[in-house]
């Protein structure tokens, strides 16, 4: 039992540093679209290195919950890869120490990343999401201006949906202005200006689009007629009073419920077959689905990492890189079905933690006795088979050398 506490804290050592360098890794990855929008900002628009800060951390649980899983997976992977590269595991066996002894600290490892992505997608998530909409509404309210952007459709306002060409977002001008207004009543108005300037309304949350020697049409499909008149100055007032409102009154969706609330609503809601409840409940299940992940890789993980195939570090990192590629790709593809309202969610979230970690054990009990794996063994011969041509080559060329040799010295 000694060599057991000895082996565990070892390999528990082991993974740690791997852990690490994955996490900030993927974090990185993770984060660089982030970053890049709210540089952007900073540059721009100048928002304060406090709010830049503020988004990043709000920004953060949303993908430790991902990050997570993927690190602790690959943290196992890489540290049996090493020991087994290293002999050590051939080592362990020799002392009498199995792999199911060897499974312990890794069920350790696993389960303290299992509870800390639970409680980031509890907790974390919801806080971090209405947080960071908030952040982006104060940002907004203070400099709408960031909400331009050139190139692409804006519809934040409702009934009102805008292109601009080039912004400017030092003076606040724009160039190459359409807008097609429908919030009266009728057909809607469509505005195309070749220049505009952005001001703050007197009210509050309130912006003013001012336009300059552009064409307001309307086209009436009915009556089979159209207008349009030319002027010189036309202002087009947005209000983004509606949407403070919604932000501060603390009116949330499914993701930025906690725990609790989505578990009341789940036993409260009598109407069982509209999508928002299909919503909620496929978050409630997703909020322990994706964390127990974390225990499911693991256990994959490990016998990867143990077979003797997978030596060398570039063929069994290869190999968890497509588990891990085929884990997310059919958890997507339940969340597609779950939101198309075609199936229940339960089991359409946790089919990849059944299909993971049955293949786990699976290959665990294969490890721990020695016995070869059909799949294994076949992608073994296929690269014996594919080194051979090489071989012969190189073994042909020197026996004719030595043939040519030994001729020569008898002539």
């Amino acid at each position: 039992m000694k060599i057991n506490t000895i082996v565990s804290r070892f390999i528990l050592k082991e993974m740690i540093p791997p852990f690490l360098i994955n996490m900030g890794f993927f974090m990185f990855v993770f984060l660089m679209r982030e970053i890049l929008e709210i540089t952007d900002m900073i540059v721009n628009y100048q928002v304060s290195l406090g709010i830049f800060l503020l988004m990043i951390i709000y920004s953060m649980p949303y993908f430790l919950v991902y990050i997570i899983p993927m690190s602790v997976m690959m943290s196992v992977l890489l540290t049996f890869l090493r020991m087994s590269a290293d002999n050590e595991i051939l080592a362990l066996k020799s002392a009498g120490v199995s792999l199911y002894h060897m499974l312990a600290p890794v069920m350790v490892f696993a389960v303290a990343g299992f509870a800390v992505t639970v409680f980031m997608a509890a907790y974390g998530m919801p806080w971090g999401k209405f947080s960071y909409e908030r952040l982006s509404m104060e940002v907004v309210q203070s400099n709408f201006n960031i909400g331009l952007k050139e190139h692409q459709f804006i519809d934040s306002f409702e009934g009102v949906m805008m292109y601009v060409n080039e912004v400017d977002a030092k003076d606040r001008s724009m160039q190459g202005v359409f807008i097609e207004d429908g919030r009266t009543t009728g057909p809607a108005r469509t505005v195309v200006a070749p220049e505009g300037y952005l001001f703050e309304g007197d009210k509050p949350h309130t912006f003013v689009i001012r336009l300059y020697n552009g064409i307001v049409s309307q086209s009436e499909p009915r009556e089979k007629s159209s207008h349009a008149t030319r002027f010189n100055t036309y202002d087009i007032r947005l209000d983004l009073q509606s949407a403070v409102s919604a932000a501060k009154s603390g009116s949330r969706d499914e993701k930025e419920m906690g725990i609790g609330e989505l578990r009341s609503y789940l036993e409260k809601q009598e109407n069982r077959n509209e999508k928002f409840y299909y919503s909620v409940h496929m978050e409630f299940h997703r909020k322990f689905s994706i964390p127990f992940a974390c225990i499911a890789l693991a256990v994959l993980a490990m016998p990867l990492g143990v077979r003797s195939f997978s030596a060398k570090k570039s063929a069994g990192l290869g190999m968890g890189l497509i588990c891990f590629l085929l884990y997310y790709l059919i958890l997507s593809g339940g969340m597609v079905l779950g939101e198309a309202v075609r199936y229940h969610p339960a089991p359409l979230l946790w089919l990849p933690n059944f299909i993971m970690g049955g293949a786990g054990v699976y290959l665990l009990v294969k490890a721990a006795k020695d016995s070869p794996v059909v799949f294994f063994s076949v992608f073994s011969k296929s690269r014996r088979v594919a080194g051979r041509p090489g071989q012969t080559k190189t073994g042909a060329g020197c026996a004719d050398g030595a043939n040519s040799r030994g001729d020569s010295s008898r002539s």
